[in-house]
């Protein structure tokens, strides 16, 4: 009994403890906090809404890709005799890149222009006996369709004998070699990569607006960064007549290499599409924005007060941002102590 009262009497004096600093936090914490004053007047820069003309231009920025690209692959099989490339060769289209195994097919080709050869005589003497009388028509037709099978095996041994050769399907340089002499491939395995930098192409994509400023064969001038001062003169080839999901649209500009600047596929270029035009526009500072673009708003000040305004942005232009609603010409944006105030807050405006 007396253990019973002894521990029930330290859990009270447990409690009581808890009790005690939980208190003493609350104080603590009430002192802590920072009176505010509602009638306090924070004090705030603002910039008025202006109308401004805005020049826009069309300048887009990509990366040159080849104007062809293919990979050469193996169409018979059997074990590679000879390669002749290297990774860095330029191949010319049509020339002979590697050879297949085909002293077997070499062997067919001569045993069936030999059975030809047998045949074709034949034919040509029961054709003769068959205008005397001598041999029967049947005969003479198994002889001639004997020879034209021969024939057609003769085509079908060269035309694996062409496969056997494996040619460079496109002008260019072998940016990757997979394989060595003496190696066995199938038909489908991949030899070699070719690029054609002759030309280049940039792909770029626009807003739906600006797509329709765009037209096939349309100039654009091609600038990069690796020859300051130097420009490329591009041409449209296509503008996508699909946008993607956020409405932008593919266009696609072809442009000559030079010798005497020569560009190199994956370089970044700025494509200018030498278009312009000039609208008037509402701007503010950049520095206005309370949130992000995904969802601005803005302090108004009005009677001393900062009023909460959303509102909808548009193009940004240096250190100003475009502004399509929410705002009119004239009105004073706080652009400096957004961090303070709330909607309502009482502001003085510095000069």
């Amino acid at each position: 009994m007396k253990r019973i009262w002894i521990i029930g009497a330290i859990a009270a004096v447990v409690v009581l403890m808890g009790l005690k600093l939980a208190g003493n936090k609350h104080k603590i914490d009430e002192k802590k906090k920072v009176t505010i004053d509602a009638n306090v007047q924070i004090p705030v820069n603002v910039a008025r809404a202006t109308m401004d003309t805005l020049t826009e231009k069309l300048v887009k920025t990509g990366t040159l890709l080849p104007w062809q690209e293919a990979a050469v692959s193996a169409t018979a099989a059997g074990n590679l005799t000879r390669v002749a490339f290297m990774q860095g060769s330029n191949v010319s289209k049509g020339m002979v890149m590697a050879e297949v195994d085909s002293r077997l097919l070499q062997l067919r080709l001569e045993a069936a222009q030999l059975q030809q050869q047998k045949l074709q005589r034949d034919y040509e003497r029961f054709s003769v006996l068959l205008k005397g009388d001598a041999t029967t028509e049947n005969n003479v037709q198994d002889i001639k369709y004997n020879l034209d099978n021969a024939t057609n095996q003769i085509a079908q041994i060269k035309k694996q004998l062409a496969d056997n050769q494996i040619k460079a399907p496109i002008s260019g340089q072998v940016t990757e070699k997979r394989v060595e002499n003496g190696e066995y491939v199938n038909p489908g395995t991949i030899l070699a990569n070719i690029v054609d930098i002759s030309r280049l192409k940039v792909d770029v994509k626009v807003s739906e607006q600006d797509a329709y400023k765009v037209h096939k064969g349309q100039q654009v001038n091609i600038t990069t960064d690796l020859y300051p001062g130097q420009t490329f003169t591009g041409e449209v080839l296509f503008v996508n007549a699909q946008g993607d999901a956020t409405h932008n649209y593919q266009i696609q500009i072809s442009l000559n290499n030079t010798q005497a600047h020569p560009l190199k596929a994956g370089t970044f270029v700025y494509a200018d599409f030498v278009t312009s035009s000039q609208r008037p526009v509402l701007q503010i500072p950049r520095s206005a924005l309370a949130e992000s673009l995904k969802d601005p708003y803005v302090y108004v000040v009005e009677d001393g007060k900062a009023k909460r305004r959303a509102i909808t942005t548009g193009k940004e232009t240096g250190a100003n941002i475009e502004v399509i609603d929410g705002l009119k010409e004239g009105d004073e944006i706080i652009v400096n102590g957004q961090i303070n105030i709330t909607d309502g807050s009482a502001v003085r405006i510095m000069e």
